[in-house]
């Protein structure tokens, strides 16, 4: 860092801790008590504080990374401090440590901005800072630093992963995947995609060298998708890659710390039967391909003041007239998606605490037929997706849209907490946006939070049959 950048940089992550430490005060005064997931959580971090490590609710589903991070932070603390009582391991304390992650997270979102967009050294400092402080207060993941969920830890060490395969610490990249597959399991898919970075460059220089060879000029690898014969083409280069031994020796031979990762966890899901611990019946994986649409939505709206224009949207207009055909195939194949494959949880249906319960009724139970005239909405968002990638490699683009799908297709729950990781490493990618749209964002990003903090604190409500205080929540 330079030396003025250091200096913003390190104010702005202390103020970023006292603000959170303030809202946190007050969060934690409102309710005192463990609320939803906390319910599991809390009383098995507790029982390690306690050294109880035998003991297992079967109600949690995740492996036990959050508890033990708990557990090596408090007790040096309770150590020193000397603490005794309830105060130890107390709901309180335990959320705090999401506090620290959140920390933790400014400061890897910054290393990687830092990393990612080397080559833009112009009026850069700025920017960066301010595009991380943004996504560090990124409304799904930040509200989720005030209670005692996996989802601030799960990030971090996911961040931390990505970070150290983009330096090529490959070992200490994979041990940290570890980390953050014992936070969730599903993070070994993004565990993979670090492997698949690799790969990718190695597909990238194998097509170079190919096509210079054959002084082949006729699809550049950046427009080679965009037709039918361009995407046969890397389909039957993709697999000449994969099935070439020298290739993937050499893929091996820098990526073998994942491999190992990838294969003691193939060795987990042998053993354990699947890769949920606990309570498998809310759980079952299934093809819920309009997932995949949500997430589209969802990151157009979250990413609306960096990534719209009026430039953009003449490009889709301009892709349309272009390619009319390939638009009519891609709607039909999102109209028989949305028919066949859409699943529907019973938590979406039931728990009126969660905000995508009234996503649901207010607008997909609104008519039948309103998740098919969704359909143009999804490609639009879907395409300016993509576009945003355009500066990146084509092979890279197709790792991370193979992990997308991985991480969002075969959950059959629409959770807004499992687009945190996947929207990050888009928004990490995207080109530095201007300061005037920084702003915005932080400004849209801002109100939300402002917003859902508001309502789960002061917008209480009862159900009939129960005295227990019930707040909404993401």
């Amino acid at each position: 860092m330079e030396k003025y950048e250091g200096y913003i940089f390190t104010a702005l992550c202390s103020t970023n801790f006292l603000v959170s430490c303030l809202l946190f005060s007050r969060v934690t005064r409102e309710q005192r008590e463990p609320y939803m997931d906390e319910l599991f959580h809390v009383p098995q971090a507790q029982k390690y504080c306690h050294g109880k490590f035998s003991e297992w609710d079967p109600m949690i589903t995740t492996l036990p990374g959050l508890y033990l991070v708990s557990v090596g932070v408090i007790k040096p603390v309770v150590w020193l401090a000397d603490l005794t009582g309830e105060v130890v391991c107390s709901t309180g304390m335990l959320r705090f440590i999401n506090l620290l992650f959140n920390c933790g997270n400014l400061y890897l979102l910054y290393l990687l901005l830092c990393k990612l967009h080397l080559r833009e050294r112009t009026h850069t400092t700025s920017r960066r800072v301010l595009s991380a402080l943004s996504l560090s207060t990124f409304p799904v993941l930040y509200f989720f630093n005030f209670l005692y969920y996996t989802d601030a830890g799960s990030t971090f060490f996911i961040l931390f992963t990505y970070l150290m395969a983009l330096y090529g610490c490959h070992r200490a990249s994979a041990l940290l995947g570890v980390c953050s597959v014992l936070f969730r399991q599903t993070n070994i898919i993004w565990v993979a995609f670090c492997a698949g970075t690799l790969v990718a460059a190695k597909m990238d220089e194998a097509w170079r060298a190919e096509h210079m060879k054959k002084r082949d000029e006729k699809c550049p690898l950046s427009q080679a998708p965009l037709s039918f014969s361009g995407a046969k083409k890397i389909m039957l280069f993709t697999i000449e890659f994969l099935t070439s031994p020298s290739h993937v020796k050499a893929v091996l031979l820098v990526a073998w710390p994942y491999a190992v990762v990838g294969a003691g966890f193939l060795v987990f899901m042998v053993l354990n039967d699947g890769i949920v611990v606990g309570d498998r019946t809310s759980h079952e994986a299934c093809l819920n391909f309009p997932q995949l649409f949500y997430f589209f939505s969802f990151t157009l709206f979250f990413s609306l003041p960096v990534s719209l224009c009026y430039y953009r949207i003449l490009r889709f207009l301009q892709a349309l007239k272009k390619q009319p055909f390939f638009f009519l195939f891609i709607t039909g194949v999102s109209l028989l998606l949305v028919w066949k494959f859409t699943f529907v949880h019973k938590y979406l249906l039931a728990d009126n605490r969660h905000f995508p319960f009234y996503v649901w009724k207010k607008l997909f139970q609104r008519h039948e037929l309103v998740r098919f005239l969704l359909i143009p909405t999804y490609i639009f968002a879907g395409w300016s997706f993509l576009d945003s990638f355009k500066s990146r490699s084509l092979f890279w683009s197709l790792a991370f849209l193979v992990c997308l799908l991985a991480a969002t297709v075969p959950q059959k729950l629409l959770e807004f907490r499992y687009f945190i990781v996947p929207y990050l490493m888009y928004r990490l990618h995207m080109p530095l946006p201007s300061l005037p749209r920084l702003i915005v964002e932080f400004l849209l990003y801002t109100m939300v939070n402002a917003a859902t903090l508001y309502i789960f604190i002061n917008k209480t409500f009862h159900w009939p049959d129960s005295t227990t205080t019930q707040r909404f929540m993401w």
